[in-house]
């Protein structure tokens, strides 16, 4: 066993990490710190002490960054066994992306598939996974094993990895030090057996500053003498000056050879003696390279910064003559991206050959969700390509990939390499698209997103009038999502171009709600149009108040995102169905989807989409978990919120506060949610006596809902009006509206606001039925504040009712754990729930086991019986 110096602390703490995933407490540590300090022993160690468990091992490597999923290939390879355990989806999603299928995948599934692979080797007995060089990780495999370390905390598996930087954000980190000037001495006497003058040993340990590989390694390549004359470049550099040193004393072709195996990081030896042959490369060379690489079974350098050095050390003619080898004997068909990539590094200028092979390594890496790599395919691409207008597309293309991957400097770089070339107008407009994403994405430049949206439109109207309408389209989305939808309505309203959506939005703004529908209902109701803008579409259905639209749409966006495995398109359509079953008063069914949302933005790292929690909140009445919410999102939510707290507000009887928040809202004139903000404002003003601000609510509300001509609407805007005109016709008329639609909670208030008018007029009898219904059915659906404004409502009227002593089933539960029990209660098995939530089989397992515990339930079927939980 290899003697260790002063890493006396770092290794208990991986020992306590394989002892805790042998009793089944999975978890991950990153071990960083510069080269030489011992990163790559303290993995052989702890792979020593792992006595029992199974051992997989992977190296990233810093030539195969671009190749996306081969470091986890690498990790992969003793386990394939059992990938025919996993759920057929999981293991085809593998199989693609070790290129033992083809197809497409989207990455994250990849990470949910490597746990899964994971968790069903460790059934058998622990594991441990050692990843060495992980800052050279390719970035496909760097999100999988992120992914892979935050979800094992109930899996019998330790992962370590070992790199220059932290890196992963979410893993615990141990940095490793310098040894202390006590332990260096130690370290550094048994490197050096001969007597060492004391001022030339201070001098060592002064350069080395307490890196292990300086104070072992510096002997080797010095000697005495040379360490008597002192260096001058400090650790890590001095490492691999050493290195170079001990290159220089190489004859010729075992450098060469070395470069080789530094410049192939695969380590096949296969293909390192088939360069070598092509390169003419005597095989007697390995014995003299033999103290800087082992040739055995893999090729393994003794040190990456010994690989460093060999590629760095070497000219640049050899490195491309090395690449042009290992070009030339990687197989075509098995291995095309990397052969490409070896070409790409041998190219000594413009090649369109090359540069079309890398394109078509894009177009494959792109579908195996190798996002990452295709970028870095189509830039090198673009830089080998000898024709201007074939450079400018790679250029462009490559720059859309940059940014997809949050490279957005590179990305703009990219833009105006570009823009510099002489681009034709459609490439100009690409140019402008993707400016315009840029800025919306990280909010740089002085122009609005949408001005270049609309510079694109302008540029394409007399070329490409169809491509036109779309990047009006596209503009008008992000004015939506923006608040500043104004400047794209009179850009477009001048427009050479135009289509129905198009005009539809345009008479919206100019001429009003009726002008618009003819055109918008029929496009609100086609199953076709709105893939492309699924937040405009979801916005003038609200505006319209087209409750089949509006669920239309969040359904079709949602089945778009599961067919395409699209991790950007499902949570989109997850948080619009939570929405959609929000206002029908579907509380858990909106908690389901937005804990699948969440698992997906979790396990993506993105950040969640919170209006739809801001929706659930304010109509189950939860003053606290509202306004929590309220004060953590940004300044884009701003109506939301407001619409949000108006509710709140209305729920718990603080009509003047109510009244504020409404306004607010109306008053900004947003596309949706200014709309639902109406018959809020109505009944706060009439509450506060506000009746001309409840007039000219009112009129807005009807204006919007007859022109929708949905009963959603239609019944909202008749309980609006009743509250206005105190007309009793007009409260029948919104429940018989109401009551042919979906809409539980809309027809809940509507009887709560006929049932407090009739207490109003002295009606008590006739009051206490419709309140009774009221009480009832948003004590079902949860809506706590409405349903205690209506529980006083009864007791006002002199009938007995009670508040609530208990909590439902799922409001015990967190929003997690309802869409499990939900699942399990419609026969989910435990793998099928951890497939869709992003877990593993047991964290399922310890969830259930915290959720019979609350409900105190004994078994699966026990769920089944509870009305709240069963879907």
């Amino acid at each position: 066993m290899e003697t260790l110096v002063g890493r006396e602390a770092e290794i208990e703490r991986l020992n306590a990490l394989v002892e805790a995933a042998r009793k089944g407490r999975g978890g991950a540590l990153v071990l960083s710190g510069e080269p030489g300090m011992g990163k790559s022993t303290l993995l052989r160690r702890v792979a020593e002490n792992a006595s029992g468990f199974a051992v997989i091992q992977a190296s990233g490597a810093e030539f195969e960054t671009e190749l996306p999923f081969a470091a986890l290939h690498q990790l992969c390879v003793p386990l394939l066994g059992h990938l025919h355990e996993l759920p057929p989806p999981h293991r085809r999603a593998l199989e693609i992306a070790f290129g033992l299928d083809t197809g497409a995948l989207d990455p994250f599934l990849v990470g949910v598939a490597t746990l899964g692979l994971l968790a069903e080797t460790a059934r058998e007995r622990p594991l441990l996974c050692l990843i060495d060089d992980a800052q050279w990780l390719d970035d496909a495999s760097a999100k999988a094993l992120a992914f892979v370390a935050r979800r094992i905390a109930d899996e019998p598996v330790a992962v370590v990895l070992a790199s220059r930087e932290p890196g992963f954000a979410t893993v615990p980190a141990l940095n490793l030090a310098g040894l202390r000037e006590s332990e260096a001495r130690v370290l550094l006497a048994g490197a050096v057996r001969a007597p060492l003058d004391e001022r030339v040993r201070d001098r060592i340990l002064s350069e080395a500053r307490g890196n292990p590989l300086a104070l072992l390694e510096l002997p080797r390549s010095a000697g005495l003498a040379g360490m008597a004359g002192g260096f001058d470049v400090p650790a890590p550099g001095v490492i691999e000056q050493s290195f170079r040193v001990r290159l220089a004393q190489l004859p010729p072709q075992a450098r060469l050879l070395l470069t080789v195996a530094a410049a192939e990081p695969v380590g096949d030896p296969g293909l390192l003696w088939w360069a070598a042959e092509l390169l003419g490369i005597e095989h007697a060379s390995a014995a003299e390279a033999a103290e800087l690489v082992e040739f055995g079974a893999r090729i393994r350098f003794s040190h990456p910064l010994a690989r460093s050095a060999a590629y760095t050390a070497a000219s640049a003619e050899e490195r491309r003559r090395a690449h042009a080898a290992l070009a030339e004997a990687t197989d075509p068909v098995a291995d095309p991206d990397r052969r490409a990539w070896h070409h790409a590094r041998a190219a000594v200028g413009p090649d369109e050959k090359v540069a079309a092979a890398l394109e078509r390594s894009a177009a494959r890496a792109q579908a195996r969700g190798g996002v990452a790599a295709t970028a870095a395919f189509l830039e090198r691409a673009a830089a080998l390509t000898p024709g201007t207008g074939p450079r400018i597309d790679r250029a462009l293309a490559a720059a859309e990939a940059k940014l997809s991957v949050g490279a957005f400097d590179l990305a703009a770089e990219l833009l105006t390499t570009a823009e510099t070339a002489s681009p034709d107008q459609a490439q100009m407009a690409r140019i402008d698209l993707l400016r315009g994403r840029l800025s919306f994405i990280c909010h740089r430049g002085g122009e609005q997103p949408t001005t270049h949206l609309l510079r694109a439109a302008g540029r394409l109207a007399d070329t490409d009038p169809a491509w036109s309408v779309e990047c009006y389209l596209d503009a008008m989305e992000m004015g939506v999502l923006l608040g500043d939808l104004d400047p794209v309505v009179r850009a477009a309203d001048t427009a050479p171009v135009t289509g129905p959506v198009l005009e539809g939005v345009i008479r919206l703004a100019t001429r009003g709600h009726r002008a618009a529908a003819e055109l918008l209902r029929p496009a609100l109701a086609d199953e076709t149009a709105w893939s492309r803008y699924p937040s405009l579409g979801f916005m003038l259905a609200t505006e319209l108040w087209s409750y089949d639209a509006l669920r239309g749409i969040a359904e079709r966006v949602t089945a778009a995102g599961r067919e395409s495995g699209s991790f950007h398109m499902l949570p989109i359509g997850l948080a619009m169905q939570a929405a959609a079953a929000v206002h029908e008063g579907e509380f858990g069914a909106a908690m389901e989807m937005i804990s699948e949302e969440e698992a997906i933005a979790e396990a993506t790292g993105a950040a969640p989409l919170v209006y739809p929690r801001i929706h659930l909140a304010a109509l189950r009445g939860r003053r606290a978990e509202a306004f929590e919410l309220f004060a953590g999102v940004d300044s884009r939510m701003t109506l939301s919120v407001q619409w949000a707290a108006a509710v709140l507000h209305n729920g718990l009887g603080n009509y003047q506060a109510a009244l504020e928040a409404a306004r607010s809202a109306v008053a900004h004139g947003h596309l949706g949610m200014s709309g639902l903000a109406l018959p809020e404002l109505v009944e706060a003003a009439v509450r506060c006596g506000s009746p001309e601000v409840a007039e000219s609510a009112l009129a807005d509300l009807r204006e919007r809902t007859q022109a929708g001509g949905d009963a959603w609407g239609l019944g909202v805007a008749a309980y609006a009006r009743a509250l206005v005109t105190a007309d009793e016709e007009s409260y029948r008329e919104a429940i018989d509206h109401l009551d042919g639609s979906r809409m539980a909670i809309y027809r809940a208030r509507a009887h709560l606001l006929y049932g407090e008018w009739l207490r109003r007029e002295g009606r008590r009898r006739e009051a206490r039925e419709h309140l009774r219904i009221a009480h009832e059915a948003l004590t079902d659906i949860g809506a706590e504040a409405f349903a205690e404004r209506a529980a006083g409502e009864r007791r006002a009227t002199g009938e007995h009712a009670r508040s609530r002593s208990s909590q439902t089933a799922s409001e015990q539960l967190t929003m997690q754990e309802v869409h499990i029990a939900r699942l399990v209660a419609d026969g989910a098995t435990s793998k099928a729930v951890a497939a869709t939530l992003f877990l593993s089989p047991r964290t399922v397992d310890a969830h259930l086991r915290n959720i019979f515990r609350k409900l105190g339930l004994t078994s699966r079927k026990q769920l089944r019986d509870l009305p709240d939980i069963r879907g």
